[in-house]
């Protein structure tokens, strides 16, 4: 297991952390398996999308952001409710086939830690579940 810390840069942004990951299963040393990358946050998500085209992530958020509106007469005191709803929405944890010590990604697919209530310090925490043996690393 893993840690990885990402600094984000605006309230609402999809940052792309597929390298991170892949540097994370390096340091992991398992050639095959099951990767879980879970974001320890309950104002943010991690996703497979695409990583090509910015339009994407530009209109995934804006989307987003009509779904759930960041005023709604919410409840919650600290008036980041949008962040909590979007996060359990898109989930805090995904799991990704991983071949010769990387991800399994399609062609255009990546990781993307979705930050919805930064800018902030974010930890993801990646691990592994494989039969083959495994050498121990921490960060």
């Amino acid at each position: 297991m893993v840690d990885v810390k990402i600094k984000t840069k605006a309230r609402i942004e999809l940052i792309d952390i597929t390298e991170k990951v892949n540097h994370a299963l390096a340091e992991i040393g398992a050639a095959s398996g099951l990767c879980n990358i879970f974001v320890t946050h309950t104002t943010a998500a991690v996703i497979v999308s695409e990583n090509w085209d910015p339009d994407v992530t530009t209109d995934m958020l804006a989307q987003l952001e009509r779904i759930v509106p960041r005023e709604n007469g919410y409840r919650h005191g600290e008036g980041n409710s949008q962040a909590h709803i979007l996060s359990v929405m898109l989930s805090t944890s995904i799991n990704i086939p991983m071949r010769q010590g990387k991800l399994a990604l399609g062609k255009w697919q990546g990781v993307m830690l979705v930050e919805l209530d930064g800018p902030r310090e974010r930890k993801i925490i990646v691990s592994v579940a494989t039969t083959s043996p495994v050498k121990q690393g921490r960060r």
